[in-house]
């Protein structure tokens, strides 16, 4: 694999670089900066954690332009938590080169005082869909229509949570020329017409199948039975020992309530979903940042795409309806040929997931913890066969029976008996039946005799 030395890069470029004390480029860096700053548009399916940010950060460092004053690179994420984070990771490039104006344009700022610091327009552009059209569309005072460098960060999920028709609004006020990078854990099909609309002889690098992030994880039934999440969190968490444990609900209410009765429960977290305050949302950011908490409270919205490190274990509080989503959860920890864990709880309205989930390559052990130590279960859909189940037995005596002469029509005869047994078994279970009503029906006397009804 090159070094960073091995590139051609400008001086800015070189001292962002260093700044962020980079040595070789990870494999989606190295699949992707060469041909983004040759101006091709591209199609990146890599998972989160691999290093894609850089991947599109640094060939726009390369190409900024700092004496024109306008924006030449748009970078559209699909929550505020993710806009922030790349706004975080681009001040470096500011560092690099103090003439660079970068502006986050996302909801939850002052909206005037965002106006007002536009009267300048920024080189860089990173935000949110609707905050952006808003500015652009609406108010008409941030000219993203100058763009030639777009990136769509997390693609899959500013699709699946209604976003796209916003990006379209924006992407069709621009220029032709302009180059597209789409980065995306996966590309479902409406999101193929959408960068087939936008794209102009396309190239797709897939990422997912580079062992170096292949996740190895262990994935752990839990079951929950009549408990709740948080009630079985907090019986497992003396069971293992998390630098950062993810937990993951499916919705903002699920993920408040959780949070609410662990931190009941004395357990103290940090809590991203979309239901926080502006000043919630930013003060958990800033604590996510500082990695101040072992535990984290998020929906599937709200994690994707946070680069938080060092997830040792997730905890999926059910299944996601999209069960791609669950890959995604789990796949948080058992980064870079360390191993992870993901404990799964599960009620029985989840077997249909879990079996999918088993059919896609997903091997899932069966566990509780009880008693201050983890015990194994019976594996997940086991089925105790009856005891002496004589039925069956006697069938399998008619088809292992050794026959030292084979007789014409033998296979005929040995369907016949089998069928005799089967019938033999349905009159026998007929008559307890019966038996069993006739003794219901004599209680039901005796009860009515007592009570002088009869």
């Amino acid at each position: 694999m090159k070094t960073f030395n091995d590139y051609n890069f400008n001086e800015f470029t070189k001292k962002f670089i260093s700044l962020n004390k980079f040595e070789k480029p990870t494999p989606i860096q190295d699949a992707v900066i060469p041909y983004a700053i040759r101006g091709r548009d591209i199609i990146a399916i890599s998972a989160t954690g691999t290093g894609k940010t850089h991947a599109f950060l640094i060939p726009i460092m390369e190409k900024i332009d700092t004496t024109q004053n306008e924006v030449q690179a748009v970078i559209i994420a699909p929550t505020r938590e993710l806009a922030v984070q790349i706004f975080e990771f681009s001040k470096e490039m500011v560092n690099a080169n103090p003439n660079i104006n970068i502006k986050l344009i996302t909801g939850g700022i002052n909206k005037d005082r965002m106006i007002e610091s536009l009267s300048i327009q920024p080189h860089i552009v990173i935000g949110t869909p609707g905050r952006i059209k808003d500015l652009f569309l609406d108010e008409g005072v941030l000219r993203v229509d100058t763009c030639n460098y777009f990136v769509l960060d997390e693609a899959d999920m500013i699709l699946e949570f209604g976003f796209l028709d916003d990006v379209d609004a924006i992407c069709s006020k621009m220029p032709e020329k302009l180059q597209m990078l789409a980065f995306s854990a996966t590309i479902p099909m409406a999101l193929k017409h959408f960068l087939k609309k936008y794209m102009h002889n396309s190239m797709t690098i897939d990422m997912q199948e580079e062992s170096n992030f292949n996740p190895k994880i262990n994935h752990i039934l839990v079951p929950c039975k009549h408990k709740s999440y948080s009630e079985i969190i907090l019986e497992i968490k003396d069971g293992f020992m998390p630098y950062v444990c993810l937990i993951v609900a499916n919705t903002r209410e699920e993920a408040s309530k959780i949070a609410l009765e662990l931190r009941e429960n004395g357990l103290s977290l940090l809590e991203i979903h979309g239901g926080l305050t502006s000043r919630e949302r930013k003060q958990a950011m800033k604590e996510l940042t500082n990695l101040t908490q072992t535990y984290v409270v998020a929906t599937d919205i709200a994690s994707r795409g946070l680069d938080i490190e060092g997830i040792t274990h997730v905890i999926s509080c059910g299944f996601p309806m999209d069960l791609d989503f669950y890959i995604h959860r789990s796949g948080r920890t058992g980064r870079s040929g360390k191993e992870g864990t993901c404990f799964a709880l599960y009620h029985e309205s989840d077997t249909r997931a879990i079996k999918t989930l088993q059919t896609r390559g997903i091997s899932f052990s069966h566990r509780v913890f009880r008693d201050g130590k983890w015990r194994d279960l019976k594996p997940f859909g086991y089925k105790r066969k009856p005891k002496n189940d004589l039925v069956e037995k006697e069938i399998a005596k008619v088809l292992t029976r050794k026959n030292t002469k084979v007789k014409p029509g033998y296979k005929k005869k040995r369907k016949q008996e089998i069928e005799r047994i089967k019938r033999k078994q349905k009159r026998e279970f007929i008559k307890s039946q019966i038996k069993k009503q006739q003794k219901e029906r004599n209680k039901q006397k005796q009860i009515l005799k007592s009570r002088g009804e009869l």
